[in-house]
């Protein structure tokens, strides 16, 4: 893949030996997601994606399908095989549980907001000890990944 000339990432300041971006260029590249985002759902569906690709690669139609079908599988299971380190960023005072009141205040990370955060904890609290284990947790996030998969083909 090769961006293409008129492309505004061709214009950015990349250290590739350590591969970081300025923070301007962080900031940048944030306006132009937001920008992309004529949605304003933080993420860009499959038609954006596409054309974005289009204005800015070399990739055939069939190529940019595949790159999206790619990021979305890897992210998934990203998510799956690390579920554990993310319950331990999340687990804030490190006790091995996540209670209600550091699930309520990490629910922006999951889209979730009042009552549907505590019904969503309490669903997924099979011990019912009120705290969210590890296992409990992957499940939680599998059951995420389900939900997410069943709205796109909606």
């Amino acid at each position: 893949m090769k961006l293409k000339k008129t492309s505004i990432f061709c214009y950015l300041d990349f250290d590739s030996y350590h591969c970081l971006f300025s923070l301007q260029n962080a900031g940048i590249l944030a306006a132009y997601f937001k920008l992309l985002d004529i949605h304003n759902k933080n993420t860009l569906n499959d038609v954006q994606f596409y054309s974005f690709m289009r204005h800015v690669t070399d990739l055939k139609k069939r190529e940019i399908r595949l790159t999206f079908d790619i990021e979305f599988h890897v992210e998934k299971n990203f998510i799956r095989h690390h579920s554990s380190a993310v319950f331990e960023l999340l687990d804030v005072d490190g006790d091995g549980m996540i209670d209600s009141e550091e699930f309520k205040s990490l629910g922006f990370l999951f889209n979730l907001k009042g009552h549907s955060l505590s019904k969503i904890f309490h669903e997924f609290d099979v011990s019912r000890d009120k705290n969210l284990n590890c296992k409990e947790f992957e499940v939680f996030t599998m059951a995420c990944i389900y939900m997410q998969e069943e709205t796109k083909k909606k």
